[in-house]
């Protein structure tokens, strides 16, 4: 008997970083450029927006893109209520990368992995707003493991080296123990990521996990990475807890700001943003191909849209992606400058199980893979979030293959229940993906790391 056919295979390719009106993106990467000076744009290039009062809106202040920043921005304009303003984007469906894409068999899979957790009543608010009902949501405690050496370490892993073999544990401590008296004598910031995680957790678990995760994660060398964004994104160990712990073999607690967080019940992370969109007034949001910016025109002041009207607008909020913006204005010296952006770029691969949940997999939330036996970073148990994440139990549906790689022996269409995951993999030009060949090596990855288990 084969113990895991798969029902649903929902790859997604090129989701490159800060490209909101369509998932195009990893929603972790950030861009900036600083003390750039906007050269004039050629007037020229604009001939196809029509003259500002032909087919035209008048607004104080235009915000493209209706992801999580747009629409907090537009909900913000809202209850101000003094400047005009309008929302645009050119999917017919709000969240941007935050949205939830559902397959032809009816899988949930989010944008990659995103749970809600804050510390601001105003974002609590307006969640709640959208999602009013107790029945909106789920509540979960998370239960996350880090896959080493071929069993579930929990995370934090730099907080749990007693659950490591015993030659890797001494490895860490001692690593622990030099970048603890090394920090007391530094009279200086950490210059990049790498270094931070030598100040931090020490050479042993630098090797152990932190580098090669990151770089699964963020697909450059933690060298070629600063290191002000942590804040409280990375757990820095306890020496005196980590080293009782190792004695007494004892796993640490629970640690970091989504230790709890709830999901909604229903249309998965999407769902949280479709409904704020709703909390917004219609005729102020335009959404599809008439809010499609086709062109820019920064040095006038107005936005051509995809249906031809033309919006004028005084100020201007943009969360599409520089590059995208910058092609947008027509400005061949600010598009020139893009270029030496970097990015990474997201692939997200749902797939989608026949058969009960097993018990090795239980109620985990999602799960890290620093090492190099699957092309994944993280993999997440999506339908633990919400039973209403994939089919019901009496849907039929065929068998697309079987977990070793074959194809099934009959076409027959059969009942669940079903279970699902959905596993990231980055990639940028430090590191290359072949994305003919990503999706039978992220399901042979779920059967190195034995998440799945041919019969």
């Amino acid at each position: 008997m084969v113990a895991h056919a798969l029902v649903s295979l929902a790859p997604r390719h090129g989701w490159q970083s800060c490209r909101p009106p369509s998932p195009q993106a990893a929603d972790e990467q950030i861009q900036r450029t600083g003390g750039v000076s906007i050269p004039p744009t050629n007037t020229q290039a604009f001939s196809c927006i029509p003259p500002a009062d032909t087919f035209a809106s008048d607004v104080d202040v235009l915000v493209i893109g209706a992801g999580p920043t747009g629409l907090g921005a537009a909900k913000r304009l809202h209850q101000i209520n003094d400047p005009s303003w309008m929302i645009v984007d050119s999917s017919d469906i709000p969240g941007g990368l935050a949205s939830t894409d559902i397959t032809p068999e009816g899988f949930l899979y989010d944008v990659g992995g995103h749970v809600i957790f804050s510390h601001y009543k105003y974002f609590d608010d307006c969640i709640d707003e959208a999602l009013p009902n107790e029945s909106d949501w789920y509540q979960h405690q998370r239960i996350s493991y880090v896959r080493y050496k071929g069993q579930w370490v929990p995370y934090p892993f730099q907080n749990n080296i007693s659950m490591l073999p015993k030659e890797d544990q001494v490895e860490a401590l001692e690593g622990m123990i030099d970048a603890a008296m090394e920090a007391r004598v530094a009279n200086t910031k950490p210059k990049d990521f790498d270094e931070w995680i030598m100040r931090n957790v020490g050479e042993g678990i630098a090797n152990q996990f932190m580098r090669p995760y990151n770089y699964k994660v963020w697909a450059v060398p933690t060298t070629k990475m600063q290191c002000q964004w942590l804040g409280e994104r990375v757990a820095a160990p306890n020496l005196k807890l980590v080293t009782k712990n190792v004695v007494l073999n004892k796993a640490a607690g629970n640690w970091g700001p989504n230790a709890t967080f709830r999901f909604p019940a229903e249309g998965g992370t999407g769902n949280i943003w479709i409904n704020v969109a709703k909390t917004l007034p219609k005729e102020k949001c335009r959404f599809g191909d008439h809010g499609r910016v086709q062109a820019v025109d920064a040095d006038n002041k107005r936005v051509l849209l995809g249906d031809g009207t033309t919006v004028n607008y005084q100020k201007l909020i943009s969360t599409m992606a520089v590059d995208s913006l910058c092609e947008a204005m027509r400005n061949e010296e600010l598009k020139e400058m893009t270029k030496g952006l970097f990015y990474s770029t997201t692939h997200v691969i749902g797939v989608g199980i026949r058969g009960s949940r097993p018990e090795r997999i239980g109620d985990k939330c999602w799960l890290y893979f620093p090492e190099d036996n699957c092309p994944f970073y993280r993999a997440t148990i999506f339908s633990n979030y919400s039973p209403n994440n994939q089919p019901q139990a009496d849907k039929k549906l065929k068998t697309m293959q079987l977990a070793d790689g074959s194809k099934p022996s009959s076409a027959e269409e059969k009942e669940g229940p079903y279970w699902s995951i959905m596993l990231e993999v980055s990639e940028s030009s430090m590191k290359p993906v072949d994305n003919e060949k990503l999706l039978q090596d992220s399901i042979q990855g779920l059967v190195n790391t034995e998440m799945l288990q041919p019969g």
